[in-house]
């Protein structure tokens, strides 16, 4: 039988621990991961790209177990009452090829994007940041809000969405955390002005350019995790040029990252060399440093092995008969007798 837990579940189990609390520990998850780089058969997404956005298949796997995650990014779905982004996923055992688990992902990925998120800005980030521009207020901003507040002691979030009401929102969800101070923005460059991070989380499947050069300071660290794919971007070249690039799996990222409009030689960093002390990461207080994330299996991989531990802890989902239980393993047929 295959473990499964659906959004109930998980959000339910999220509740009970604590957001943050299960952002630090995935933030652990996450690193020990990083360090065995070199252990996992690695690809870039598979995509199907329409008019309207694109569904992607994102598989990995070690010496023990096989993970893919199903996501789709579709700008448009708000109008339709469906979510932009929704994803579930698997966990699978090796040796037999026996789906261990099947989980939700859409919140879970939320929860990991942050984690990642804050794994590299404890190595990227100036040190005693307080002040984070948020761009981008939707439904992944809530938890890299929470998430930079509490494990990299961000203070002060100036924030800005084209639509307002999204803002209004990130301010009514984070009201609870009375040490953080939430200021409404009428324009990007109010909300990235004397910003020590600036984290980009949009979503509109185009060449934007949300980020620009007058926008910039010495020492500045981006996150840049909005929703992307080829043809989509949220940060001018010449900021990339000017800055050390940093990203998860480099043959994916120059598809559908930011660096997709730089050369194919242009120097990047795959962030695994900084977890494995190969790469020093920030080199000064003036240097700019850019997360160019696109979202990496690997990082759903550590979340379905947390989430399967968790199970495991809480005692809770429920199991499935997702693939036959046969009495004759050459006997196929008999489920229809």
């Amino acid at each position: 039988m295959t473990i499964f837990t659906d959004v109930k579940t998980i959000a339910a189990l999220t509740k009970k621990i604590g957001t943050e609390h299960v952002i630090e520990r995935l933030v652990t998850y996450l690193e020990s991961d990083f360090l065995r780089w070199a252990e996992f058969d690695k690809s870039a997404r598979l995509a199907n790209h329409s008019e309207s956005g694109v569904i992607e298949l994102m598989p990995i796997s070690d010496a023990n177990q096989y993970a893919f995650k199903y996501v789709n990014g579709h700008p448009d779905n708000g109008q339709k009452n469906f979510s932009t982004v929704m994803a579930f996923g698997v966990l699978a055992d090796v040796d037999t090829g026996y789906p261990v688990l099947l989980s939700e992902l859409t919140l879970t990925t939320a929860l990991r994007t942050a984690a990642t998120s804050v794994m590299v800005a404890k190595k990227l980030a100036r040190a005693n940041s307080t002040t984070m521009a948020l761009i981008g207020n939707g439904c992944q901003s809530d938890f890299q809000a929470i998430a930079f507040h509490r494990l990299l002691g961000i203070t002060k979030i100036k924030c800005f969405d084209v639509d307002r009401k999204a803002s209004e929102k990130l301010v009514r969800n984070l009201s609870s955390y009375s040490n953080l101070d939430i200021i409404i923005c009428d324009s990007v460059k109010a909300a990235t002005l004397d910003a020590d991070i600036i984290t980009t989380v949009t979503a509109d499947k185009k060449l934007a350019t949300i980020i620009t050069p007058d926008m910039i300071k010495a020492g500045v660290h981006i996150n840049g995790v909005g929703g992307d794919c080829p043809g989509k971007t949220e940060i001018d070249a010449q900021i990339l040029i000017k800055g050390s690039i940093f990203v998860e799996y480099a043959p994916q990222s120059r598809i559908e990252g930011d660096i997709q409009q730089l050369p194919d030689d242009h120097p990047v960093t795959e962030f695994w060399q900084v977890i494995a002390n190969k790469h020093s990461g920030r080199t000064s207080d003036d240097e700019i440093t850019i997360f160019d994330s696109v979202g990496f299996a690997l990082e759903d991989y550590s979340a379905l092995r947390l989430l399967k531990d968790l199970i495991v802890e809480h005692k809770i989902g429920e199991t499935i008969e997702l693939v036959p239980e046969l009495t004759d393993q050459k006997n196929l047929f008999e489920l229809l007798n």
